[in-house]
């Protein structure tokens, strides 16, 4: 029986969109400059979606998308307030609904696509704060039942100041989520933000659960690309990795976020941390694997396979990965060679690949 994934984390805007995103450059080359929206998703996946005249061993049944850092600021009143983001989750509901605008590259077939949807939301502000945000949330998912694929949100951290974190605003936000059934995904970056993010995230963790033991809910924490870590380290073999200081800091880190049974690992964002592959040339995929393993190995070690999770985070992952016409496939394939290489039975695949993201952010396929 064929295996269904779950593609746990890729980003969707229309290129009408383009210009409220924060990370956005007019006339920026490179392959995030343009739209990306389930039409390109489409083209990226195709080989892999599941079709009546072909099986495979796995296919793709959908993905959770994640919030693509709007312009936006925490306290609605205040600089850009909400607009932006709240615009993202109209554009997602149309998408799950099936209601495209003219122009905005998706079909009312795709809403077969959309799983889950992980919004921003101003964590740091508080419940209050929270609560008034997820209230428009709610308004712009009311039809077709939209608002159960919101299974969660995120408010980016690897950019922000040190402290935000630990701030009491922060960690009742997250407790909040917990009680509303709703996930954080977190995203630190140790190779460009530095370790201090990790550390930062390891005491919020620590501050959020701490006396939390009688609350029916405590919020799940879903980790991000491995927290971003320097894979660019000079290799000659494992043992070159796993004795570097770099990857011994980053290594204890993740081993004190996984202490708390509620927290998951996303598998992915590598392509862009590594150097660049050819669009032309087929990489070497086990060498790809071998350069990992480390990292891999970690990660698996820290929360097993029970609570990692397969993600492709498209299109970002074209950074460095050959382009929108190979990159999902290269790293399906990478993927692949190391769930071999760490000796993960079929169940402990099945669960990779899709059961522990609908377990995760509770969602349905």
């Amino acid at each position: 029986m064929s295996i269904p994934i779950v593609d746990s984390h890729i980003h969707l805007f229309p290129e009408s969109h383009l210009p409220t995103l924060a990370w956005y450059t007019p006339g920026s080359p490179g392959p995030l400059g343009s739209q990306h929206s389930v039409d390109q998703y489409q083209e990226a996946t195709s080989k892999y979606i599941a079709t009546s005249v072909h099986a495979q061993p796995t296919y793709l049944r959908g993905f959770i998308f994640v919030e693509t850092d709007r312009i936006s600021s925490v306290e609605e009143s205040n600089g850009h307030g909400w607009a932006h983001v709240l615009d993202e989750v109209s554009f997602l509901a149309r998408i799950a609904t099936g209601n495209p605008i003219a122009g905005e590259g998706h079909s009312a077939d795709d809403r077969y696509l959309c799983l889950g949807i992980i919004p921003w939301a101003p964590v740091s502000g508080g419940a209050g704060v929270l609560e008034k945000y997820v209230a428009l949330v709610k308004e712009r998912t009311a039809s077709d039942g939209i608002w159960d694929k919101v299974c969660g949100v995120r408010y980016l951290v690897q950019d922000k100041p040190a402290g935000v974190m630990l701030e009491s605003g922060f960690i009742e936000g997250l407790r909040w989520l917990g009680r509303q059934c709703l996930t954080f995904d977190l995203g630190v970056d140790a190779r460009q933000g530095g370790i201090w993010q990790l550390e930062e995230a390891v005491e919020m963790m620590r501050r959020t659960y701490e006396g939390a033991e009688e609350e029916k809910y405590k919020v799940k924490i879903v980790i991000n690309h491995l927290c971003k870590p320097n894979l660019q380290l000079p290799y000659t073999s494992p043992e070159s990795i796993i004795t570097h200081p770099d990857f011994l800091q980053w290594k204890a880190q993740v081993i004190a976020m996984a202490q708390y049974p509620t927290t998951y690992m996303k598998l992915s964002g590598s392509f862009s941390e590594l150097p660049p592959l050819s669009p032309d040339a087929e990489p070497d995929i086990a060498s790809l694997v071998e350069k990992l393993q480390p990292w891999t190995d970690a990660i698996f070690d820290a929360f097993g396979p029970e609570r990692v999770m397969f993600g492709s985070d498209w299109p970002v992952c074209n950074v460095g990965g050959g382009g929108n016409q190979v990159t999902w496939g290269r790293w399906r394939r990478v993927v692949d060679g190391v769930l071999e290489r760490r000796g993960l039975d079929g169940e402990q695949k099945k669960g990779f690949w899709g059961r522990v993201a609908v377990e995760a952010y509770g969602v349905k396929i």
